[in-house]
């Protein structure tokens, strides 16, 4: 059955598309056939596996421009391989920006991803989402397809702030779902030697406690070597700090551990 996870927060460079990139590392180490989908439309992902975002020709943009019947062949023709085997992209352009100005006033756009994604169910076996920073039909339509949802903090004070607001957009998207969606907080660039980040992770902990990752991402240059070559720190240095960190993430998401704590519909 087809798994997917979203990775989101309403503020930039929490590290959202390292979390993502490096879970799709490990689980590729496990022999699972994983597709990372680029929702926002600086590219961040997909510049990650050096493709150019301004210079594509088809990327995720197609699918809002598709008839629902051509879904499972369009996002065929958009799939691109990425340098780890057992790892394809979905990629971003710059053109998805203005995707809200075309398409707010149409209904039924809100699910365009989750009917792509579910064509591609006997192909992969876990898909991760990375959602650009706004609210807006590029997010609603993460959230609505995926089943579980990863929320980075970074370690500092605005990051905090940063993160009440996801959570009322969580609020919201939760009573256009009808439904509940189970999502777990990670802290990352955690730097111990700094007091801003202890007291930032203990505030975390007293806020959101029920809901926040034990694994907490460390502060990792190797991360930013990783970035250079393309390749997700999971499977180019599989011991470093940062990637045993994801690995400990990975285990505890597999795990559900938080799947009783859900966001219910008052």
């Amino acid at each position: 059955m087809l798994k997917i996870w979203a990775v989101a927060n309403q503020k930039g460079g929490v590290g959202k598309t390292t979390t993502a990139v490096n879970l799709a590392g490990q689980l590729v180490r496990e022999q699972q056939r994983v597709l990372l989908v680029d929702m926002d439309p600086h590219g961040s992902m997909t510049a990650y596996f050096r493709q150019d975002p301004d210079t594509l020709e088809k990327s995720i943009y197609q699918l809002f421009q598709a008839p629902a019947v051509n879904l499972k062949q369009i996002t065929e023709s958009i799939l691109l391989p990425t340098s780890v085997n057992g790892l394809s992209l979905l990629p971003a352009s710059t053109a998805m920006v203005t995707i809200d100005r075309q398409l707010g006033a149409q209904k039924g756009k809100g699910l365009v991803i989750k009917q792509a994604l579910h064509t591609q169910s006997d192909r992969f076996d876990h898909v991760l989402i990375d959602c650009p920073p706004l609210l807006g039909i590029l997010m609603v339509n993460a959230l609505a397809a995926c089943e579980h949802l990863v929320l980075p903090v970074q370690t500092e004070y605005l990051a905090l702030k940063g993160l009440e607001r996801m959570m009322h957009t969580l609020e919201m998207i939760i009573k256009s779902r009808k439904g509940q969606l189970d999502y777990t907080i990670v802290a990352t660039m955690f730097d111990r030697r700094t007091r801003a980040a202890l007291d930032s992770l203990e505030m975390l902990r007293q806020l959101y406690r029920d809901y926040l990752a034990e694994a907490i991402i460390p502060i990792d240059t190797q991360f930013r070597e990783a970035s250079s070559r393309g390749q997700p720190l999971t499977t180019m240095q599989p011991k470093a700090r940062g990637a045993l960190a994801y690995v400990d993430l990975l285990k505890e998401l597999q795990q559900n551990k938080q799947n009783h704590l859900r966001l219910v519909n008052s």
